[in-house]
């Protein structure tokens, strides 16, 4: 996919991919919105880049047999970066409490 700079164009993107799947599946608009248990305006929003809801999104994915696209969205963690830091040992040069610093301290 291209560089994408804004909400509209990837929403664009995603629209003119979803059209040309249907059309190479030799599906209509009416057949896939059933399929997909969308209305028919719905997925013409999702193909024509105008808004539709995640959830039209997820329905139109499946029914084209596209959950990849999905799971590409939302992977699953399997290293923690909390997990790679290394353990934490004394503060090397944190300042010193305010009642340490007064006591040697001439008034």
């Amino acid at each position: 996919m291209t560089d994408i700079s804004s909400v509209e164009e990837l929403a664009q993107a995603i629209g003119e991919n979803i059209r040309s799947l249907r059309l190479q599946r030799n599906l209509t608009q009416q057949a896939l919105s059933a399929q997909a248990g969308v209305s028919l305006s719905a997925l013409r929003h999702l193909e024509s880049g105008q808004g539709a809801n995640l959830s039209t999104l997820i329905r139109v994915a499946r029914a084209l047999d596209r959950q990849e696209w999905l799971q590409a969205l939302a992977p699953q963690v399997t290293i923690n970066p909390l997990h790679m830091t290394p353990a934490l040992g004394t503060r090397l040069r944190a300042r010193a409490r305010r009642s340490q610093r007064t006591h040697g301290q001439a008034s």
